[in-house]
């Protein structure tokens, strides 16, 4: 735990994690009663209601926010339930999914014409080698499909985050909040195309108690919360500091899964974890290692 943070402040981050790390048990859980396109607009819209109510619309355009929630509701959340739906286990989606930290460095280059640092090819070729070793081992709970969709869920992400970057929101919960307006229409559109009315209604009819718990849990604990809880955080401390417990979610997701769902924990998977979390942790906290080496005169 960094010297700086206060403990309460360290529990309350850990707290973000954990719910963001076992999101990927709920998201399964819930896809056993309803399709995956209406789950992800169900989600989006208790994250718009009643919270649209009370935050005001952040001073950004209306294209960004467009850009934004079509990004992450359609791009990254459409397709990471597309691929649970049993195409990928819920721990390697939790792991996989952290790429878009790559492709965010990759969107960036290509738009904004940043450079990549050579710690960062390292991390990239950890990082690669690990999803290369899920790829080489897909079976009957991970499948190519599952692979390619979340590796396209994390590529929207990334999306979403250079669309962030550009926009700039003086409030991120309220930027998240009024971006879900673009996210449920095509969402619905999507599922009643692809999904059908009558899966829709009999998804709807049929769900229990805690399918409706987990919708809500997806939008008030997974983005109400831990989007607000993290914003708060970084408002008080450096991003060096607050960052790296993200390195704890899918640490989270593949225990969780583990525990409540059964999932395995061969040799592989684990070598994978070390490789793209290894990847991520060089990314994330190298240059911070650099500043204290050069600092330390070493």
């Amino acid at each position: 735990m960094p010297a700086a943070l206060p403990l309460r402040h360290f529990l309350l981050a850990l707290a973000v994690v954990a719910v963001w790390g076992t999101n990927f048990v709920v998201i399964k859980l819930a896809l056993g009663h309803l399709p995956p396109l209406l789950f992800a607009a169900l989600r989006f819209t208790l994250a718009l209601f009643p919270a649209l109510l009370f935050l005001p619309r952040p001073r950004v355009g209306w294209r960004n926010l467009a850009l934004y929630g079509v990004c992450i509701g359609v791009g990254q959340f459409g397709l990471l339930y597309l691929s649970m739906n049993g195409h990928i286990s819920p721990g390697i989606a939790s792991l996989v999914v952290q790429t878009q930290v790559f492709f965010t460095i990759g969107l960036a280059m290509r738009i904004n014409g940043e450079r990549v640092q050579p710690f960062q090819w390292v991390a990239l070729a950890l990082a690669s080698a690990g999803i290369a070793n899920i790829g080489l081992h897909t079976d009957g709970t991970t499948t190519v499909l599952g692979l390619l969709l979340v590796l396209g869920a994390a590529l929207s992400w990334a999306g979403g985050n250079i669309a962030a970057k550009q926009g700039k929101p003086d409030h991120m919960l309220a930027y998240v909040v009024w971006s879900s307006a673009f996210a449920v229409p095509p969402l619905l559109a999507l599922s009643w195309v692809f999904e059908g009315t009558d899966a829709i209604v009999n998804g709807v009819l049929h769900a229990d108690p805690m399918t409706w718990a987990a919708v809500a849990w997806q939008s008030w604990g997974n983005t109400l919360f831990g989007y607000a809880a993290w914003g708060w955080l970084l408002a008080r401390h450096p991003a060096a500091t607050i960052t790296p417990m993200a390195l704890l979610v899918p640490v989270f997701g593949m225990g969780a899964s583990t525990w409540w769902l059964g999932e395995p924990l061969p040799a592989w998977k684990l070598v994978a974890a070390a490789l793209v979390m290894g990847g991520l942790a060089i990314n994330l906290l190298w240059p911070t290692l650099r500043k204290r080496l050069v600092a330390s005169g070493k």
